[in-house]
């Protein structure tokens, strides 16, 4: 007996840590990297993961008392509204905004006095968005949400820098822009680097397709975005076979169609905007090539699908949400937003109007001192895990928001979502 009971405690002893590690979260790697394309695991762990720590912000300024005979709480607002391609969804992005400011002072405001927004234009010169940021002091902004260029936006996040402004990103997926480590920034919406994880996933591993051919815009969104997929990819054991450019307003692609040709890719990634997009995969098409088609999350528009027609029919894109799921806060924001502006709201819009009601519960609880509002913003248990019509906002340690990141294909001519294949492969 006394052997018997021995053998059963050795046995306990030997299982226990087996227990207790699965019992345990496992510890995400940064930026919901998968396990198998984390750079350089395969060689040697790393000395330092930069990124796994907040950037504390210890400077003074929370000791300065609120303004007294405010008739109204300002926030600014920067995005592209005229001068821009990109002026659609900069008009969506500033609808969603205004839709929550609304409401907020349907709901009493600041303590009853009125939030309005103090809009700005990013007219998409070098610098400019620095001067608007200025300007935005100067009226006496608490934070202010933008933009969407992602030169922009680093040029904007410098200035919040030096006037100490917090800054809201809900349009640039750059996944660049959090990691300047300024701790005057969050961003609520998934970057470019949970796009590429999702598009290589299923591309190598649910496709099982290996010789992927990139046609990418020759801008700053297609330069800096197609990077972390063409890594994932050389990661996989799947270097891409090509990278081509063309000019943002391109509308004849020839030479790039060539070199797919004589590339013999069996699959075509497209990184750009929706126009040249569209008119790319016809051509494409038009060619007599019928290879699979995926591309980044700009081409999940409806002015692709005007464009390309029956030819983009098989297309695979990301989406940083699902505008179909049964949630009654989508549902509800989705009815207030077509009721008031007469479309309906698209990916812009709807990170918009949770960053600006982001924007809203930090003054709220901080009350009118900037560096309060920042500290709020940034607390990582104030926000994390805050359920927006987007869904659930997750944060990482640079303030970048890493949650959930969706797939769409097109079919009968509308896009049909579904699960990244990444929501198997990382903990959330």
């Amino acid at each position: 007996m006394k052997t018997i009971l021995k053998w059963l405690m050795f046995s306990f002893l030997l299982l226990f840590p087996v227990f207790q590690l699965t019992g345990q979260e496992k510890k995400k790697n940064y930026g919901n990297t998968p396990d198998e394309i984390v750079p350089y695991k395969r060689f040697q762990k790393a000395y330092l993961n930069f990124f796994d720590t907040i950037q504390p912000f210890t400077g003074p300024g929370r000791e300065k008392a609120p303004p007294a005979n405010l008739s109204e709480v300002r926030i600014g607002f920067l995005g592209p509204l005229a001068g821009s391609v990109m002026v659609p969804q900069g008009k969506q992005m500033l609808n969603g905004a205004a839709l929550a400011i609304e409401e907020a002072n349907k709901g009493g405001g600041y303590h009853g006095i009125p939030f309005k927004l103090m809009v700005h234009n990013d007219v998409g010169l070098w610098g400019a968005a620095a001067n608007k940021v200025v300007e935005m002091n100067d009226e006496g902004v608490w934070a202010f949400l933008g933009t969407i260029d992602g030169t922009n936006s680093h040029v904007a996040l410098r200035m919040t820098l030096k006037l100490e402004i917090p800054m809201i990103n809900t349009g640039d997926p750059d996944p660049t822009l959090t990691e300047t480590r300024i701790p005057w920034l969050i961003r609520v919406i998934s970057d470019d680097r949970q796009s590429s994880y999702a598009l290589a996933e299923y591309i190598y591993h649910i496709k099982g397709l290996s010789r992927a051919a990139v046609v990418r815009v020759d801008n700053r969104y297609g330069r800096v975005g197609i990077t972390e997929f063409r890594e994932a990819s050389l990661r996989m054991g799947h270097p891409l076979v090509l990278e081509v450019r063309y000019a943002e307003g391109d509308t004849v692609f020839t030479k790039q169609i060539q070199r797919i040709t004589d590339a013999s890719p069996d699959a075509i990634v497209l990184w750009g905007n929706a126009k040249e997009a569209g008119v790319l995969i016809k051509q494409i098409r038009a060619a007599g090539i019928k290879l699979p088609i995926f591309g980044s999350d700009r081409l999940m528009s409806p002015e692709l699908l005007k464009i390309a027609g029956k030819d983009a029919e098989g297309l695979v894109t990301t989406c940083q949400y699902n505008p179909k799921l049964d949630d009654p806060k989508l549902k509800a924001f989705q009815k207030h937003y077509y009721d008031r502006f007469g479309i309906e709201p698209d990916v812009f819009a709807a990170h918009a109007y949770d960053g600006m009601n982001i924007i809203i519960a930090a003054i709220r609880k901080a009350g009118l001192n900037r560096y309060r509002i920042r500290d709020a913003l940034t607390d990582m248990k104030t926000f994390q895990g805050y359920h927006g019509v987007t869904g659930k906002i997750i944060f990482d340690p640079s303030w970048n928001d890493i949650g959930s990141i969706w797939m769409t294909e097109v079919r009968d001519g509308k896009y049909i979502f579904f699960h990244s294949p990444l929501d198997t492969l990382v903990v959330k």
